[in-house]
This record gives structure tokens, C-alpha cells and sequence, in this order.
């Protein structure tokens, strides 16, 4: 992991995020870590606002709270609640989408 003391950052942004893509780049100021400049592949921007997100983070947290203390319900309690029917296999949901003609062509 490098480190970069902000007070001597000279380089291009795009530089630094070059370097970062290899490794961790830390941000330092009076030698204490600031920031931390990291390579995100494979993480869409909804991901990061998420996983950044205070508030978001707090509901989380709370809602495991909750299930740890009070259990949760099973997907069947909530059908039989919410009055959601079960849902087909698979494959004959595929089926039943399918018009007559669609199906007559695979045949």
C-alpha cells in the first residue's frame, strides 16, 4: 500500500488513480490518513452510494438488530399474510408465457 502526503501531491489526478488501480493509495495529511484512493471494479455507482451511506448502513444495522432479537417470518408467513400466491416452477412459468405459436416452432 502506498502512501502520498497531500501538502506534496504534484502529480495528475489521473495519475494517481493509475497507481491506485494496482494498490491502495492512502492520502496523508501531517502523516495522518485521510483518505484512501482505491480501485473499484466490478462495483456500480448505486453499490458505492449504498455501501457509503450512513443512513443506509444504520437501517441495516438495525434490521439485523431486530431479526437477531425477534426472529423473522418465513416466505410462506408472508404469502399467507399478503395474500401472494405460490409462485410456479420455473419452468412452467416459462411455459405459460410461451404463445401457442412460439411453442409449435421449437418443436
Amino acid at each position: 500500500m502506498k502512501t502520498l502526503e497531500i501538502a506534496k501531491a504534484k502529480g495528475s489526478l489521473s495519475r494517481y488513480a493509475r497507481e491506485a488501480s494496482r494498490e491502495p493509495l492512502v492520502i496523508t495529511r501531517r502523516g495522518r490518513p485521510v483518505a484512501v484512493v482505491v480501485p473499484i471494479r466490478g462495483v456500480d455507482l448505486e453499490d458505492l452510494a449504498l455501501t457509503t451511506n450512513s443512513d443506509f448502513i444504520a437501517l441495516i444495522e438495525r434490521s439485523r438488530a431486530s431479526f437477531k432479537a425477534t426472529g423473522g417470518i418465513s416466505l410462506e408467513e408472508m404469502r399467507r399474510r399478503y395474500g401472494r400466491p405460490k409462485r410456479a416452477p420455473k419452468a412452467a412459468a416459462r411455459r405459460a408465457r410461451k404463445t401457442p405459436l412460439t411453442r409449435s416452432r421449437k418443436r
